[in-house]
Parts: C-alpha cells; sequence; structure tokens
C-alpha cells in the first residue's frame, strides 16, 4: 500500500447536513468516499469493498454505530481502523465503543481537520504495518500486517488497529516493560490522552486475550506500566 494512493473512506452517518459537509470537506483526489445512512446499508459496503478507514456514527437508525462496529470485529474478521464519532461523551460511552473495536473516539462538534488528521494518522499505520515482519515471543506470534495474534497450540485472535498497535509495543518490548508514556507515544503520537482512556484500551485488550487465549497474557506492573506474559508463565 502505498501512502501516495487515494484513502479510501466509508462513511456511516444519517444526518444528511454532516454528510454533505464532510463530502465537500475531503478532497476527491486525495480521498475516495462511499456512504452509508444506516447500519445494514454499511455492513453490506464493508463486506463487498476493501476501505482504508471507516467513519462511523453512533446514534444511527437500527444498528447502532456500537453494534456496527461489532459485527465488523466479530463477524466480518475485518480489521479496518473504525473512527467513532459521536455526541456521546461519558468516559462509559468510550469504554464501550473502544471494547466493540474502535480505533478512535471523535466527540461532535468536531473541527473537520481534526477528523482529516485522525484519517490519515490511522492510514499511515495501516500501511506501514505491512512492510513488518512477524514479531515473536514463546509461545506467541503477531502479524502487524494482519493483526493477528497466534499461538503454538494453534488459536488466533484479530486485533483492531488501536489494541494491535498496544499489543505489538508489548511483545516487541518482551520479557521487557512498556512504559505508560511509550504506550501513548506509539499509539497516539503526539497527541494528549488521559491516563482512564490508555487504562481502558489497555483493559479491553486484556479482556480480548483473556477470552481467547484463557491466560493472563498482560501484567500490569503498577507505577511503571504492563509486560507481556509469555505463554505458560505467570511471572
Amino acid at each position: 500500500m502505498s501512502l501516495n494512493q487515494a484513502i479510501r473512506i466509508l462513511i456511516v452517518e444519517d444526518h444528511a447536513g454532516l454528510a454533505t459537509n464532510l463530502f465537500e470537506f475531503f478532497d476527491e483526489r486525495r480521498y475516495i468516499l462511499d456512504f452509508a445512512a444506516d447500519g445494514l446499508t454499511a455492513l453490506h459496503l464493508v463486506a463487498t469493498n476493501d476501505y482504508d478507514v471507516i467513519i462511523l456514527d453512533v446514534m444511527l437508525p437500527g444498528l447502532s454505530g456500537f453494534e456496527i462496529c461489532q459485527r465488523i470485529r466479530r463477524d466480518m474478521h475485518c480489521s479496518t481502523p473504525v473512527i467513532v464519532m459521536t455526541s456521546k461523551d461519558q468516559l462509559q460511552d468510550k469504554e464501550e465503543g473502544f471494547s466493540v473495536g474502535a480505533d478512535d473516539y471523535l466527540v461532535k462538534p468536531f473541527n473537520l481537520r481534526e477528523l482529516q488528521l485522525r484519517v490519515d494518522a490511522l492510514y499511515r499505520r495501516k500501511a506501514g504495518f505491512s512492510r513488518v515482519p512477524h514479531i515473536r515471543a514463546p509461545g506467541i506470534c503477531f502479524d502487524p500486517g494482519t493483526f493477528v495474534v497466534s499461538t503454538d497450540d494453534g488459536e488466533r485472535l484479530e486485533l483492531s488497529g488501536t489494541a494491535a498497535r498496544i499489543f505489538e509495543g508489548l511483545i516487541t518490548a518482551y520479557p521487557g516493560v512498556v512504559s505508560y508514556a511509550e504506550i501513548q507515544s506509539t499509539v497516539w503520537g503526539e497527541r494528549e490522552v488521559d491516563m482512564n482512556t490508555l487504562r481502558t484500551h489497555v483493559y479491553s485488550l486484556r479482556k480480548l486475550l483473556q477470552d481467547s487465549f484463557h491466560y493472563p497474557m498482560i501484567k500490569t506492573m503498577h507505577g511503571r506500566g504492563y509486560r507481556l506474559l509469555a505463554q505458560n508463565k505467570s511471572d
């Protein structure tokens, strides 16, 4: 994937005015946009097209944006980065969004330039991952191109973008500790993120790994950060 290619975006938004603003803002020479006003249309488009980024409203007719994101990850096994945009700004709302597989969470109203910057950042990270070789720890393998974590037992889990970046940092540092600052820098760059958001992401990732591989794969090192535990090791 070349960083000079047009970025293909699916916008899922039932508010016609906002959808129009997005279409007018994103330069057609650099971005190719598809549009869905409801969940079923969005799922059909995701199933039949390859997108670089999905911009997903939460309050939609029929299926909510959270339900759509969950189906994209769980049922369709799609790792395309998802930006959730919503007026729901409580921590529990953000936790729900990240837990169903969202990579970014943007609260309305927002500046369209900020949305563009986030789209570009997710695209760059997705493009860069495809060139990175597999990373291994005892009993565990991570493929940065597909975001798939696998074990020597043959179990597999496909992560979403933000979870994949956190996991890549952990497995790359194994058996060392990844500090809070290192996670923030790796995942969000220079964008300031509060500690609750970081912990929510790590909590969601830890639960996904626990449910899939049946052992606590991430250990909290209080006051320092986190470290990956290799398979069949708990120290």
